[in-house]
């Protein structure tokens, strides 16, 4: 067997050591950071079996918290989804100035820490503050230390998800549809309800459920806005830091699976539609 015939052997199984050892880092990051915690979190919630674990969250306080955690990101979602399909139009549709600032302060709620955006709804509409004073003395709605508090902190944080999942698809729309339904004289309610929606229905729905999931577990706006009262604006994530600080592992690590369950399926959901996607588009 000559030289050059051993060296492209060499350097193929070089090649594959190599990617045999990227892989082994990569899943070894994975499972460090990922994996070992969540295995640890459902042994300690599953100590005492599936019983144990639904008597824990089966408890009033709990179900309480789980629920009002439930509708307040289901409220969310309905807004967030209206509302972030209408900034991801005009974003991509019109041109007017300071675009280009709107664009990038849609992404803002990701980079601001979510405690501060507790203290900024705080200020904003606190009861001692003059907007936060006027809402409840003239209207009756008290905003901070109640339920709507909790959906304005899940709003503000939650947004950029459904405008970048419906701003890309807009901008690779083919608008040749839309300008031959104009031709033909349908009214611009009807081109974007039977021709521009169609397409964006499945990243709506990606984008909502992401919404949804990073909902179910947000914590730092919300121990702010909420004021933590039970069985009226206590959410899943401040009863869990209760349960903590209580002792109570159990009923923490309970809440805490539940919680994960919830946003892993909301997670798979988007994962199933985008895979359906890419097949579409193939």
């Amino acid at each position: 067997m000559t030289a050059s015939s051993l060296q492209p052997r060499e350097s193929s199984a070089r090649t594959l050591r190599r990617s045999w050892g990227v892989r082994a880092v990569a899943l070894s990051y994975l499972a460090v950071l990922l994996i070992i915690p969540l295995l640890v979190i459902l042994r300690d919630g599953l100590q005492a079996g599936l019983t144990g674990l639904y008597q824990q969250v089966s408890r009033p306080e709990a179900w309480s918290a789980l629920k009002l955690t439930l509708w307040t990101s289901a409220v969310m979602v309905l807004i967030n989804t209206v509302m972030g399909t209408l900034t991801a139009y005009v974003l991509v549709r019109y041109e007017f100035p300071g675009r280009s600032w709107v664009n990038a302060f849609v992404d803002l709620p990701l980079a601001i820490p979510t405690l501060v955006t507790g203290v900024m709804l705080v200020v904003l509409y606190g009861p001692q503050e003059a907007l936060g004073a006027w809402l409840k003395n003239e209207l009756g709605w008290r905003i901070i230390f109640a339920p709507p508090g909790i959906i304005l902190a899940l709003l503000f944080i939650t947004f950029p998800f459904t405008v970048r999942a419906v701003q890309p698809v807009l901008l690779d729309l083919d608008r040749a549809q839309e300008d031959a339904a104009a031709t033909l004289g349908a009214s611009s309610w009807t081109i974007f309800r039977r021709v521009t929606l169609p397409p964006l229905l499945l990243p709506l729905t990606s984008g909502a459920l992401l919404s949804f999931a990073r909902a179910i577990g947000e914590f730092g706006a919300i121990v702010i806005v909420a004021g933590n009262i039970p069985f009226y604006s206590q959410t899943a994530a401040v009863y869990v830091l209760g349960e903590v600080e209580s002792e109570n592992r159990l009923g923490a690590s309970a809440m805490s699976i539940v919680m994960m369950g919830i946003a892993f399926s909301a997670i798979a959901l988007v994962a199933l539609i985008q895979r359906y996607r890419r097949q579409e588009g193939a």
